[in-house]
């Protein structure tokens, strides 16, 4: 059975930073990729930056030059650095996972931006 366990969200003032990590195993088959999407209350869920298993990164335009994510292939845990945080990053974070076949997801952590 596939378990995402997530951590590190919270509560930050406008222009702070964060960290997201997730740690994901039991997957059926080698993991493809990892990432995070986000989802703000009556809004549909969104992605906010992914890394494929060639370590190609991609990210929503609105995050670009603010977040970084990060993998560590060895132990499948992937990170979200959030920099230059605003407002309209208040949202739901949700770690994601792809194998070949099945797509995983996290439990969901809490990131509000406000003063």
């Amino acid at each position: 059975q596939a378990q995402l366990v997530e951590s590190g969200g919270g509560l930050v003032q406008p222009g702070g930073s964060l960290t997201l990590s997730c740690a994901a195993s039991g997957t059926r088959f080698t993991i493809y990729s990892m990432g995070w999407y986000r989802q703000a209350p009556g809004e549909q869920r969104e992605m906010v930056a992914k890394i494929i298993s060639d370590g190609a990164e991609h990210y929503a335009d609105s995050v670009k030059g603010r977040f970084t994510i990060s993998r560590d292939r060895r132990k499948n845990v992937v990170t979200l650095r959030m920099n230059s945080l605003k407002p309209e990053d208040t949202a739901v974070y949700y770690c994601h996972v792809e194998d070949r076949e099945l797509e995983y997801w996290g439990q969901g952590t809490q990131v509000t931006v406000s003063s």
